[in-house]
């Protein structure tokens, strides 16, 4: 995983799992990587993957069920849709408001480009 300086490490995991279960490519209720399997992984520290399992179980996006694991919780994929649809509205789209006005860029053009898809 290519780390990226702006955002904290145990941020951007918890976005790496969250990206995960969106996708679907990790369903409700399957078992996840151990927080030193994840750490192994992305080659960071395991305190910094454990925090960002800390995260996630206070989001309510995975759950511990203890000697056995970590398993991804159910109604997670529509929280953490919920959560990253809020994060867009409230972060990502004034960014893009704010560059649009600096840059002169109209809804026209930005119309055309999303038809390019």
């Amino acid at each position: 995983m290519d780390f990226k300086s702006e955002k904290p490490i145990y941020r951007q995991i918890v976005d790496y799992v969250c990206d995960r279960i969106a996708s679907g490519r990790w369903p409700e209720q399957e078992r996840v990587p151990s927080v030193r399997d994840m750490a192994a992984q992305l080659q960071v520290n395991p305190n910094t993957a454990m925090r960002a399992y800390e995260r996630l179980q206070i989001a309510g996006i995975i759950t511990n069920s203890r000697g056995i694991g970590y398993f991804v919780s159910r109604g997670a994929k529509e929280r953490v849709i919920d959560l990253k649809r809020s994060e867009f509205f409230e972060t990502t789209l004034p960014e893009v408001f704010a560059a649009m006005d600096t840059l002169g860029i109209t809804w026209e053009e930005v119309t055309a480009e999303y038809g390019k898809r």
